[in-house]
C-alpha cells in the first residue's frame, strides 16, 4: 500500500484526508513539484526545491520546511515505498481558513502534502518510436513559471491532444512556440539545440536546464531563442522534456512528418548523455 505524508505525518494514501476548506480545494490557491527518484536517489532535488522556493514566494505563501526537513522528508518518504526508482509529487497550499474569500486569510498554516508512485522502466533507446503532437493556442495566464496547481488550462490542452491521436499539445503564443502543456520543448536545426529563453511565459524546466549542462559538457552547439511556428515545422527535430518524459522526441506534428518520422541523431546523442547521468545518479556520483 503506498505511503503519503501529510501535515507532519506519513500514513497510507488510501487513509489520507484533506479538509474541504482547504484554498487547494477551493481555489488551487497552491503550488506543487514533481521529482524523479532513481535507485532511492532524489533527482536534482536542489533545483527542485529551488523552484518550489520561487514559486512560493510568488504567490505569498510560507514555505512549511527548510531545506534539510524537506530533503529528510522526502528520504524517509522514498523508503516507506520501497525505494528504487518512482516519482514524488509534492504540493503545498495556503491552508485551511474558516471561511471561503478570495482575500489572503490570516493565521492559516500551509497544508503540505506529498505522496510517490512507482517510475516507468528506463527508456529502451533503440525501441522508442517518437510520439506526435499537436500545436494550439496558448490560453493560459501570463505567470507560467510559477508551478501552480490551477492547471484546467493544461488539462483542456493536453486532452485535445488525446482527442487527437497525440500524446501533447505545443502551445502557440503571438506566433511562437514556448512550451508543451505539460513539458518543455526543445528543437534541432543544422545540428544547433534550440530552446526558448526562461520567463514568465513558460516553466523554468529541471530536465530542460540539465540538458543544456550535457549539451555544454559535451560541446553541443545550443542556444536559448525564440521558436517561431514557421521554425517549429521546419525543424529537423523537436523534443519534449519534463521530469517524468525525460526527452521525448516528436515524429509527427499535427499532419507533418518530423524528422522523417523517426527520432533523430542529435536526440539518440542526447538521451544517451541523459541515460548516463541517471546511471550517476543511481551510483551517488551525481544528485
Amino acid at each position: 500500500m503506498s505511503t503519503a505524508y501529510l501535515n507532519g505525518a506519513f500514513r497510507p494514501l488510501s487513509e489520507t484526508r484533506v479538509s474541504v476548506m482547504d484554498r487547494g480545494f477551493l481555489f488551487g490557491d497552491g503550488v506543487y513539484e514533481v521529482i524523479p527518484v532513481y535507485g532511492g536517489r532524489l533527482f536534482r532535488l536542489t533545483h527542485h526545491l529551488k523552484r518550489l522556493q520561487d514559486s512560493l514566494d510568488s504567490v505569498r505563501i510560507a514555505n512549511p520546511l527548510s531545506t534539510d526537513a524537506w530533503e529528510t522528508m522526502l528520504s524517509e518518504l522514498v523508503g516507506c515505498n520501497g525505494g528504487g526508482d518512482q516519482a514524488v509529487y509534492l504540493q503545498v497550499t495556503r491552508g485551511v481558513a474558516p471561511k471561503r474569500d478570495h482575500a489572503f486569510p490570516e493565521n492559516t498554516s500551509p497544508t503540505l502534502f506529498a505522496m510517490s508512485t512507482p517510475m516507468a522502466a528506463s527508456v529502451d533507446i533503440q525501441g522508442v518510436a517518437g510520439t506526435a503532437a499537436i500545436t494550439l493556442p496558448d490560453i493560459r495566464w501570463k505567470l507560467c513559471n510559477i508551478k501552480a496547481i490551477t492547471l484546467l488550462p493544461n488539462v483542456l490542452l493536453r486532452q485535445q491532444a488525446i482527442d487527437r491521436e497525440g500524446a501533447e499539445a505545443i502551445l502557440i503564443k503571438d506566433g511562437f512556440a514556448i512550451e508543451g502543456a505539460a513539458s518543455n520543448i526543445f528543437i534541432v536545426k543544422n545540428g544547433l539545440l534550440i530552446t526558448p529563453a526562461n520567463g514568465p511565459a513558460l516553466l523554468p524546466g529541471i530536465t530542460r536546464d540539465l540538458i543544456l549542462e550535457l549539451a555544454a559538457r559535451d560541446a553541443i552547439p545550443f542556444r536559448e531563442a525564440d521558436i517561431s511556428e514557421a521554425a517549429l515545422f521546419d525543424a529537423d527535430e523537436i523534443w519534449l522534456t519534463s521530469s517524468t518524459r525525460e526527452i521525448s522526441p516528436v515524429i509527427r506534428l499535427d499532419d507533418r512528418r518530423i524528422s522523417g518520422g523517426a527520432p533523430g541523431p542529435l536526440w539518440r546523442r542526447m538521451i544517451g548523455l541523459y541515460q548516463d547521468y541517471k546511471t550517476a545518479v543511481r551510483n551517488g556520483e551525481a544528485r
